[in-house]
Parts: structure tokens; C-alpha cells; sequence
């Protein structure tokens, strides 16, 4: 088990709870529905990637190495790259300051992260001598 994965996980897990309230009730009276969907898209990224942080940091008892440790970080990585750059995004098209579009370069940063993520828990799992059991 993974300590810091399944603590991090959580503060995440209660933030897209946070957020989505707040979109819900807050934003869409206040901004376009083109920047709530984009908000609501880094939620929905960051929620689905709290269940693979969470597991993560449970599956690091069975497979405890350097692969299983980079997962964790990049689904961390993507969480803040993903979906810190569309709460930004939503941000600078809610409140129509132009010049700061920029910021949308730094999601597909973050979406390379989460691949990243799945690509070295599969490669945790896959090097393991625990996995060469079945």
C-alpha cells in the first residue's frame, strides 16, 4: 500500500466532488455552456482518475516498484496538467479575457500524463514476480 498515492487520492476524490457541486449549481447560471462543459470535462477526467490513483496506491502492496511509483505520480501529473489547465481554460473563457487561449495547450500535456499513467501500471503489474504466477 501506497500511503501518499491513497491520501492524495482521496483530497482529489473530495475536490471532484467540490467542483462538480460548484458547477452544478454555481457556474451555470453565471458563465456559457461552452465553459461549464469544459469545466465538467475536467472534473469527470479528474473523478475517473482519482479510481486510478486509488488503485495504485492499493496495488503497490502486491507489485512494489519503480513502475507501480510512476504510475501514481503521472496520474497525479495528469490530474493537475488535465484538468488544472480546463478549470484555467473555463476561467479565461468565462470571464472573456482574450490572449490566455494558451492555457488549452497544456491539456493534451496532461492527457499524455494519464496515458503515461496506465501505460507504467500495466508495466508494474506485467514485471512483477507476483504476476508470473498466473
Amino acid at each position: 500500500m501506497h500511503k501518499g498515492f491513497i491520501k492524495t487520492a482521496a483530497f482529489f476524490g473530495a475536490l471532484s466532488v467540490i467542483l462538480g457541486a460548484f458547477a452544478a449549481h454555481a457556474l451555470k447560471q453565471k458563465i456559457s455552456d461552452y465553459a461549464v462543459n469544459i469545466f465538467e470535462t475536467g472534473v469527470r477526467y479528474q473523478f475517473y482518475h482519482v479510481f486510478a490513483l486509488l488503485a495504485t496506491g492499493i496495488l503497490f502492496k502486491e507489485f512494489p516498484n519503480k513502475f507501480m511509483r510512476w504510475a501514481g505520480i503521472f496520474f497525479i501529473a495528469g490530474i493537475v496538467l488535465f484538468s488544472g489547465s480546463l478549470y484555467c481554460l473555463m476561467y479565461v473563457k468565462g470571464a472573456v479575457l482574450p490572449g490566455y487561449d494558451w492555457i488549452g495547450a497544456i491539456t493534451p500535456i496532461g492527457g499524455l500524463a494519464f496515458i503515461l499513467g496506465w501505460v507504467f501500471l500495466f508495466i508494474a503489474i506485467a514485471v512483477s514476480k507476483n504476476s508470473q504466477q498466473q
